[in-house]
């Protein structure tokens, strides 16, 4: 039987989670030497996006679940939780996930810290994660969340795009929204890599179906490498 080759998106060199849609939303510049924040992408697409941040917890089961459902995520991942076994998420890479940056150190009390250690934390980890897994990442999430000013301007001259936050996650078995009662289109949803990660990823799931959404990669939709 012949099959469909799978569609190559000329923006990003990847394999496309799009399946042909048009995104609606293109990712701000870099302004006064500050990277863009989002919290969600601004769009009425049915789409959402799923983050899975740390990195501590590491089993094979998990990324079987994200394939069994045909789900790609982005990656926030930080070296104090990797670095000890780097390979591992190799395995997430070669099945079409992408690694993003969570800091060093997964510091709490990031933004307290020097504009000159901020940068250590960021840049840190973003040349770890190029030299392991062979791509720069483009998008920043502090550790818990916070940001300044600093921590934009930081993060610019990394090298990176964005600061990506969340208004709902999945946690501890179900759905906390900041924002409403369910999901909404261009929600940026955290989950995090914990033994919980079969009930949180179940929980998303039925919360996407049940909002009608897609799970389209960020970086797809907003066209970065």
């Amino acid at each position: 039987m012949p099959t469909t080759a799978p569609t190559i998106n000329p923006a990003t060199g990847r394999v496309d989670t799009l399946d042909g849609l048009v995104p609606d939303y293109v990712l701000p510049p870099i302004e006064n030497g500050m990277v863009p924040v989002l919290t969600k992408v601004p769009t009425e697409q049915k789409v959402v996006f799923l983050t899975i941040d740390d990195g501590a917890v590491k089993r094979d089961s998990d990324l079987a679940l994200l394939e069994k459902n045909s789900i790609k995520a982005s990656l926030f991942l930080a070296n104090t939780f990797v670095a000890g076994d780097p390979q591992f998420y190799k395995k997430y890479t070669q099945a079409g996930h992408l690694i993003e940056n969570h800091t060093m150190s997964h510091n709490l009390a990031f933004i307290h810290l020097s504009y000159e250690q901020q940068k250590a934390e960021i840049c840190g980890m973003a040349d770890f994660a190029e030299q392991q897994y062979g791509r720069r990442p483009v998008f920043f999430r502090p550790p818990g969340g916070p940001y300044t000013n600093s921590v934009r301007q930081a993060v610019a001259e990394c090298g990176m795009k964005a600061v990506v936050d969340w208004e709902t996650k999945a946690n501890s078995g179900g759905m906390d929204y900041q924002v409403g009662a369910g999901l909404r289109p261009g929600d940026i949803v955290l989950m995090h890599f914990r033994p919980e990660f079969p009930a949180d990823l179940d929980a998303f799931l039925k919360a996407q179906k049940a909002a009608g959404l897609k799970v389209v990669l960020l970086e797809d939709y907003l066209a970065t490498k």
